[in-house]
């Protein structure tokens, strides 16, 4: 059984929020409602890690086309550990077709580590101001995704996944990768600054986790700050594997001790073709179909797969 071993680390400092605070009075509602915040949460976090070695023994077989990934990170776990230090580990870049599942062994990962994931979807993203806030002094101007994660949280690893971040586009004004080559670097990552509350804090602990189809639009500086992974679409035996372990956690979950306790081959055929961020869903609209119909086992045709317009089909 995997629990979280946690100490705590201050992720800002409440003498400077008190400053932030008292320089603000009058300045903006909102910004003061925010430092308030601060005071009243504290600035202690949790840093959590997984009590075990074996704690990402599980994903090898949910997400078995991340075999790569999985013996790395095993790796530096068994190094913190061995060492008695916190998990702490490179920015990651996971490289990939649409459906070989990034985003939900993003997910995934942090479940594991037991702390708290933040999804950020750079596709057209056109400012940097969602990752490290706007300037107090502008009209409805806010905190940054980052400083908001941290602040709101209870944790100072959480993961953060940048998601298509090769999407991302901007002007010569605003760089919505700019921030990233502070916060990247554990070093300077320390002593980030959000522009909104203009309080220093310590984003180091963060879990970096960026996708990408291709590394095109990705500048050089950024890949060197990362590991890179290409991850290759699950084999056809590994998205049957997938989808017949997520159907058996599905019965448990459900209480559906009477169901047929595996999927038959024409039904895991069909399934094959969807993607892991599809198939919980599609597995529940088949129950669901069965259980309509009297009976206890899936058949394929429970299994109704909705096409998306102007795509073919993809893989798992």
């Amino acid at each position: 059984m995997n629990i979280a071993l946690a100490r705590t680390c201050a992720v800002y400092d409440l003498a400077d929020v008190q400053e932030a605070l008292d320089r603000s009075r009058g300045r903006s509602p909102e910004l003061e409602a925010f430092y308030e915040r601060m005071l009243e949460t504290g600035g202690d976090r949790f840093v959590t890690r997984p009590s075990s070695i074996d704690a990402l023994d599980p994903l090898f077989e949910e997400c078995p086309n991340f075999d790569e990934v999985l013996d790395d990170l095993a790796r530096y776990l068994a190094l913190a550990h061995a060492g008695d230090r916190g998990f702490n580990v490179m920015p990651i870049l996971l490289l990939g077709g649409p459906g070989v599942g990034k985003t939900h062994f993003a997910r995934r990962l942090a479940r594991v580590m037991q702390t708290e994931c933040e999804l950020i979807s750079m596709n057209a993203l056109s400012a940097g101001f969602v990752i490290t806030g706007s300037s107090a002094s502008w009209r409805g101007a806010k905190c940054g995704k980052v400083a908001e994660r941290l602040v709101r949280g209870q944790f100072a690893n959480p993961v953060i996944v940048l998601d298509e971040v090769e999407k991302a586009s901007g002007s010569t004004q605003s760089d919505p990768l700019a921030a990233l080559y502070q916060l990247l670097e554990p070093e300077t990552a320390s002593s980030f600054r959000d522009e909104f509350i203009d309080v220093e804090i310590d984003a180091s602990q963060i879990f970096w986790v960026l996708t990408a189809n291709s590394v095109e639009g990705i500048p050089h500086p950024l890949l060197n700050r990362m590991a890179v992974y290409e991850v290759p679409a699950p084999t056809v035996e590994q998205a049957a594997g997938i989808a017949q372990r997520m159907y058996a956690g599905l019965l448990d979950e459900l209480n559906l001790a009477a169901f047929d306790p595996r999927l038959g081959d024409v039904v895991l055929d069909k399934l094959v073709g969807v993607s892991p961020r599809d198939l919980r869903k599609t597995l529940l609209d088949g129950l669901g179909h069965a259980v309509a119909a009297g009976r206890g086992h899936v058949i394929a045709a429970d299994i109704r797969l909705k096409p998306t317009p102007g795509k073919g089909r993809i893989g798992f």
